[in-house]
């Protein structure tokens, strides 16, 4: 069977798109799923630009992690972000999936080195699929009105995780504040 042409053109941008979601940390499978290249030819992108083999085993599938108290803040932001992007801009599909991460990453102050973001951009990507199929949805915060996310038959929960902060909350290593988004 006869592989259809690919303007070289094309083939450039879909190893751009590659590269920048390899140095962002995306796994194999969401290489796989977005990007038009065979996977022998991700591999040895992703060795290229890692140093590394790609990691192996399975992608998160919960939605749990999402609607837990911290998890929840970072991927609501990520996901207004990314709404935000396509209600206002003609950028669709994983490009906007990538800009709307480099803009959460923006919010979250300055880079550290030392420590990953709470949310990867895997899990992103996951979370942008998990809401696209009506396993998440959003919710209204009844106190700041801000989008939050939540379970799709717990549309009735009256505050988002910053207006109304669990009494564990700050047991974390590092609490997190308003300031750390930039507001």
């Amino acid at each position: 069977m006869a592989r259809k042409s690919k303007n070289v053109l094309d083939e450039l941008k879909e190893i751009q798109t590659a590269a920048e979601l390899i140095r962002f940390g995306a796994r194999l499978q969401l290489l796989e799923s977005e990007i038009d290249l065979s996977r022998d030819r991700l591999i040895k992108l992703y060795k290229e630009l890692r140093g590394e083999s790609p990691p192996k085993g399975m992608l998160p599938f919960s939605v749990d992690w999402f609607l837990t108290w911290q998890p929840n803040i970072h991927s609501s932001l990520f996901f207004c972000i990314h709404k935000q992007l396509l209600a206002n801009t003609s950028v669709r599909g994983i490009d906007a999936i990538i800009k709307a991460y480099k803009l959460y990453l923006e919010q979250m102050g300055p880079e550290d080195d030392q420590e990953e973001p709470l949310l990867s951009l895997t899990r992103a990507w996951t979370l942008n699929r998990f809401v696209n199929s009506s396993m998440l949805s959003v919710a209204q915060c009844k106190i700041c009105s801000s989008d939050f996310l939540v379970q799709p038959y717990d549309q009735n929960r009256f505050s988002c995780g910053l207006c109304h902060v669990p009494n564990r909350a700050g047991k974390s290593r590092k609490p997190l504040t308003l300031s750390e988004f930039n507001l």
